[in-house]
């Protein structure tokens, strides 16, 4: 069972778990395919917060230039244990944390949950991946519907009270247009705007 990962030598990666509330076209978890060589990242179970700790600390962490959370599913469905393993590793190391999530951490726990992250984070990034409510759920097939994208710009503009660097991210292969109307709704929140490169069955591996 893959619970942490690395990618290019200094990115270590915790997996915590295989769920999501979306069924995003472009996620790798819709093919359940992998490159030759990759981890497997379907969890036989969800390990419990306790073997999360023990592997990290297992590892010299001050080595890696950050320890992202991210894997086959969203993090933030397991919110409470997130914040206790960050807690755990700020008294382990110093080491940059970040947060890779599909912004929907406040409708998946029912409530706001940015305040919480309060000292703990020292970066998130958030997909965004659509420009409209109605586009977000042609592509995500988000359970919340159409509160899903109102909800993430949301999160994303209260996280940036708590959190210094905070990210919304689209892939490369939108359109043009769609690209822009994303980046305006992005510096509204004021969140920093990328665009990453898209992927073959894009993961949530965002580097």
């Amino acid at each position: 069972m893959t619970i942490t990962y690395v990618v290019e030598k200094d990115h270590l990666y915790v997996n915590m778990t295989n769920r999501c509330p979306n069924a995003c076209g472009f996620c790798v978890r819709s093919f359940n395919e992998r490159k030759e060589g990759e981890a497997d990242l379907w969890l036989e179970r969800e390990p419990t917060r306790e073997e999360i700790l023990e592997q990290l600390k297992s590892k010299d962490l001050d080595s890696y230039r950050e320890l992202i959370f991210c894997g086959y599913g969203e993090p933030t469905c397991r919110f409470d244990d997130l914040v206790w393993l960050c807690r755990q590793v700020r008294q382990m190391s110093c080491v940059n944390i970040r947060l890779n999530t599909n912004g929907l951490s406040d409708l998946i726990n029912g409530r706001s949950t940015a305040p919480e992250l309060d000292g703990l984070l020292d970066s998130v990034s958030i997909s965004l991946n659509a420009s409209t409510p109605e586009k977000y759920q042609e592509i995500c097939h988000s359970k919340f519907g159409l509160e899903a994208l109102p909800a993430i710009l949301k999160f994303t503009k209260t996280v940036g009270l708590y959190v210094p660097k905070v990210y919304m991210t689209v892939v490369d292969n939108m359109p043009r247009e769609e690209i822009s109307a994303c980046e305006k709704l992005c510096r509204e929140t004021g969140a920093t705007f990328r665009v990453r490169e898209f992927l073959d069955h894009q993961s949530y591996v965002e580097k």
